[in-house]
């Protein structure tokens, strides 16, 4: 029986809950040398792409920057083509939001990054209700909830008029003045719906894959029906193995019920990962990245946004606060919402008893991601066990440090991979649907 082949990212973070910021192997995340580093020791290891994720606003907790958080958010655009002059055959995928941005803009952007790339370019689609971030645009949070994903679906196919109206032979090579533009070749690109009515043209042609693989961020009921019809790629937090084979069945059934071949539609759980020379070893650094990760102070601002108070008078490595939450939401800004505060809380209490968790602890149970631990063996028989078992296509790899985090899993755990006949030994395609497996659009 032929096996399946394993799919790779890199994730480099925008949005961070992650990087061990106290390690003094942890770098800058503003400066090119550490995309540069992660991006072509991703390609190192024949990764089908780099990841790099982004938020429009800085978080803030008390009205002031959270300083645990991610250090800087560089435009993605310009970090990215910037990537494609220092790398060769990695794909380069990157977090853009459909809220607050324009079709016609982001559909040139992307063209423009496929064209610089060869064909190596990746689209991760968000969607954004949040006034908090809308307040940096001029429409400020104007969109209703239950609009995001409509807007997000006429962004789509607005942005892929664009990238249709260059027919493939617009472009003629003319002996006596060089590549030219045949006029009778490019048609307008039309839309009309509720959030968008464009009429324009192209100023280019589509890139070498037509469209940029499109992935898509979203576990909710919207966000599945969304990258069934949509995506090529579905970026998920379904990553343990029940949870992952009951979503990947789902998503490939709805994908076929749009008529699509469901194979065309590849699904990435993200997943962090500790190495160790024995499974005792990577338990011992795993519990202690953790506990990296979930300062006391982090701790008691993940709480206090679950009750909506100041809580910095409790102990983090104590029990869980005496008092009941408010509907106060404003103390954090830019984290996701608990819609039903007292019911999370009432949550939080029953685990932390059963379990005899302080706050930190708790806080580390439930905002930890799907993990991989043990020795380089135990890590690739996992990676192939859940490919193969029909849990996902493959991991969006979140390492703990930037940028060099990713090393160790290039040098000890691709190899075993590749012994194990299910990842590549050579990239084989030239764009990222190649790498993917994907049909050109």
């Amino acid at each position: 029986m032929e096996r399946k082949p394993i799919h790779l990212a890199a994730h480099f973070p925008g949005v961070n809950n992650t990087t061990v910021w106290a390690d003094p192997g942890s770098g800058s995340q503003i400066e090119f040398d550490s995309f540069i580093h992660l991006a072509r020791t991703a390609e190192r290891g024949l990764f089908d792409f780099f990841f790099l994720a982004e938020g429009l606003r800085l978080r803030e907790h008390r009205g002031r920057i959270y300083d645990l958080d991610v250090v800087g958010r560089p435009d993605t655009f310009t970090v990215l083509a910037a990537l494609a002059g220092v790398t060769e055959r990695i794909g380069l995928t990157g977090t853009i939001n459909t809220t607050f941005n324009e079709p016609f803009e982001v559909a040139r952007q992307f063209a423009s990054l496929d064209h610089l790339s060869e064909g190596r370019a990746g689209w991760n689609i968000v969607t954004s209700s949040d006034a908090f971030t809308g307040a940096n645009f001029r429409r400020g949070g104007f969109l209703e909830h239950a609009d995001r994903y409509l807007r997000a679906e006429e962004f789509v196919t607005a942005a892929q008029r664009f990238w249709d109206s260059w027919a493939p032979d617009a472009v003629l090579a003319n002996p006596a003045t060089g590549v030219y533009v045949d006029p009778e070749r490019i048609r307008s690109a039309e839309f009309s719906g509720k959030h968008f009515d464009v009429r324009g043209f192209a100023t280019l042609p589509a890139g070498p894959q037509g469209y940029p693989v499109l992935l898509q961020a979203g576990d909710s009921e919207e966000g599945r029906a969304f990258g069934a019809r949509h995506a090529d790629a579905l970026f998920t937090l379904h990553a343990s193995l029940p949870e992952g084979q009951r979503y990947y069945a789902d998503v490939k059934s709805r994908a076929r019920s749009y008529g699509r071949d469901p194979n065309q539609l590849k699904v990435f759980p993200a997943v962090t990962f500790v190495i160790g020379d024995s499974r005792g070893d990577a338990e011992e650094k795993a519990r202690y990245i953790q506990h990296q990760q979930v300062s006391g102070a982090t701790a008691i601002a993940m709480l206090e946004q679950v009750w909506g108070r100041d809580l910095s008078d409790y102990d983090p490595d104590g029990p869980l606060p005496d008092v009941e939450p408010t509907s106060d939401f404003g103390i954090t800004q830019g984290r996701v919402r608990h819609a039903d505060s007292v019911a999370v809380a009432r949550q939080y209490r029953e685990r932390a008893q059963a379990e005899n968790l302080s706050i930190r602890e708790l806080v580390i149970a439930v905002t930890s991601r799907q993990q991989f631990v043990g020795t380089p063996e135990h890590i690739a028989d996992e990676i192939d066990r859940y490919v193969q078992a029909d849990a996902c296509d493959g991991f969006i790899l979140v390492p703990h440090l930037t940028p060099h985090g990713l090393d160790e899993f290039v040098d000890r755990v691709v190899p075993l991979l590749q012994e194990r006949g299910a990842f590549r030994t050579a990239y084989t395609g030239a764009t990222l649907r190649e790498h993917l497996g994907l049909a050109d659009r």
